[in-house]
């Protein structure tokens, strides 16, 4: 991701006729774009290296824009070796000349410990200067620091400060984050129409999570009328790109036939699935489920429990109760009324008043 930012974003100077020769002449600005032209392949076969090479030119002559495209280079191994110091040398003398792009990269370095010592602290001070700049990517990372607390102090107005900064200039990421604390009075009042209007800007980009999102306001009537119709559609778009929590619930809307759509248990399952192989709990219980019951699939008790068990071990109390019960009938594992009770004293524990009926019944040993 680091790499594309250091290559994103490039204007040619001159006229098309007059940029080589400018070049040539030794026109760092010219040479610049002479190597914008050869990696994109723009009216020259695209050729990486010598891309790298006009970068090069333009980078030793000290323009900064062609320092950040030539740390890029490095950092992709695009028409030269790969070489993370190189890299950040090159996007160190940019961002020391106040090139915002080379500043955010430079930030993203010592956050993530490419090629420098991971250091928060660096990283926060670099993505300021950029954000200041106002570089959408970094006004992003700058708020989720501040929302998360990640090298600065936890300071939820600060946070929206930088948030709204970025979504108002069209940073997907930064309008579904806005939406979130708009939802949940994370440095604003709590005002659920603000958070669907956020989450709206978001999924109309095709964020996932802010699909989901917004098709659970719709299911809820949260900040807008509630509208099952649509939560599906937003539902189906956030599954299609992989949201675990959008295929539960579309999973949840095919086995109740909500939404427009047929009761399927079937397909059900099939997103159930998807979402139970992604970690989701509640997935992975409904999975068990039908397993052992043969909702939409032959009958398997050892799979029921297996996916049960996935389940309980994230804590999900309705899991912890069906895994108590197959070890209790030796269901799709071997009987063993130890383990019953641990599950069930788990699943009581979290307030399933079934699984304190259950204990009562299992004799003493």
């Amino acid at each position: 991701m680091v790499g594309l930012l250091l290559l994103a974003g490039f204007g040619a100077t001159y006229a098309e006729d007059d940029v080589e020769a400018k070049a040539k002449a030794g026109d760092a600005k010219a040479q610049c774009e002479m190597g914008h032209r050869y990696a994109e392949g723009q009216g020259v076969p695209k050729d990486p290296a010598q891309a790298a090479a006009w970068y090069r030119k333009a980078a030793e002559q000290g323009l900064a824009e062609a320092q950040s495209k030539l740390a890029g280079c490095y950092f992709k191994g695009e028409g030269v070796t790969k070489d993370l110091d190189q890299s950040v040398a090159w996007v160190r003398k940019a961002a020391e000349q106040g090139y915002a792009r080379a500043q955010n990269a430079l930030g993203e370095f010592y956050a993530n410990s490419l090629g420098v010592p991971k250091d928060l602290a660096e990283a926060v001070k670099w993505l300021r200067k950029a954000a200041e700049q106002d570089d959408l990517r970094a006004e992003y990372s700058l708020g989720r620091y501040y929302l998360d607390g990640t090298g600065v102090p936890k300071d939820y107005v600060e946070a929206v400060k930088w948030l709204r900064k970025a979504a108002e200039g069209g940073n997907e990421l930064a309008q579904a984050d806005l939406g979130g604390c708009y939802a949940n009075a994370f440095g604003v009042p709590q005002d659920f129409s603000e958070a669907a209007k956020w989450y709206l800007r978001a999924a109309e980009q095709g964020n996932a999570g802010a699909q989901c999102r917004l098709a659970n306001c719709y299911g809820e009537g949260l900040g807008v009328p509630q509208d099952l119709t649509a939560a599906v559609t937003w539902w189906r778009k956030a599954a299609e790109q992989g949201d675990a929590q959008a295929q539960y619930n579309l999973g949840v809307c095919y086995k109740d036939g909500h939404g427009g759509v047929l009761k399927d248990l079937a397909e059900a399952t099939r997103w159930w699935q998807k979402a139970a192989e992604q970690g989701y709990a509640d997935a992975q219980c409904n999975l068990g489920s039908c397993y052992m019951n043969a909702y939409g699939m032959k009958k398997n008790a050892v799979e029921a429990a297996a996916w049960w068990r996935k389940a309980a071990e994230q804590g999900n109390a309705e899991a912890q109760y069906n895994l108590g019960i197959c070890y209790v009938k030796g269901d799709g594992v071997t009987k063993d009324l130890i383990e019953a009770v641990r599950w069930l004293h788990k699943a009581a524990d979290q307030g399933r008043a079934d699984a304190l009926v259950a204990l009562e019944l299992i004799p003493a040993s």
